[in-house]
């Protein structure tokens, strides 16, 4: 079964903040801005920018669980907030989603729906620019979203999460890999181990 966005989730346009922001030391609202949605889909919340905000409106500010959606730019995915941001706002060109359907709908799943392709295809295909994409609050409001079980939502989420730790650890293997190679040519070049080459593994076992 499939369910509009709209009818699982509110979409709201971030804070239009009318001159550039600026740190304020004794600022008591964060600022989530593009710059703080992580390569892994959520929100680093520690090193939110401080500001001073004379009035700030309830529906302005975001809570844990809410998603932030990069509407601008040649990435359009979205990013869950995992920890509480305290007092904190989202800036425009963002999207906040906020789901409303809790029974029906994790957050955390959505997070995840809106970064797979068959989304991606849908909200970019929609997208107004050429050199810079736009996605409209409509556009995300008409995606339509797959809606298996909650608990088939949650074994979703976490095997996501494994496969992401595994490349993870894949990705710095590799890095070490490159590291120790390069560090013994080097040695090579300067007469400083003998000339035979460290063996290339032969991933035995392992199949494509």
């Amino acid at each position: 079964m499939k369910v509009k966005l709209k009818n699982l989730a509110t979409i709201q346009m971030g804070y239009s903040f009318r001159s550039r922001l600026e740190v304020s030391p004794g600022g008591d609202v964060a600022v989530i801005q593009m710059k703080d949605l992580l390569s892994n889909n959520t929100v680093d919340c520690c090193h939110l920018m401080k500001i001073d905000m004379e009035v700030v409106k309830n529906h302005h500010l975001v809570r844990k669980r809410d998603l932030v959606f990069r509407s601008r730019g040649q990435i359009t995915t979205s990013a869950v907030i995992l920890e509480a941001p305290g007092k904190a706002v989202v800036a425009a060109p963002l999207l906040r989603i906020r789901v409303t359907a809790i029974e029906r709908i994790l957050p955390e799943y959505l997070n995840w729906y809106i970064n797979q392709r068959e989304a991606q295809i849908f909200l970019t295909s929609k997208a107004d620019g050429t050199t810079q994409k736009m996605i409209s609050k409509q556009t995300v409001e008409n995606l339509e979203v797959s809606l298996p079980p909650l608990e088939q939502q949650k074994s979703i989420v976490e095997l996501a999460l494994l496969s992401s730790q595994e490349q993870t650890v894949l990705r710095a293997l590799t890095e070490k890999r490159k590291q120790y190679v390069e560090t013994i040519l080097m040695k090579l070049t300067k007469g400083l181990v003998g000339s035979k080459l460290p063996a290339r593994p032969c991933n035995r076992g392992i199949k494509a």
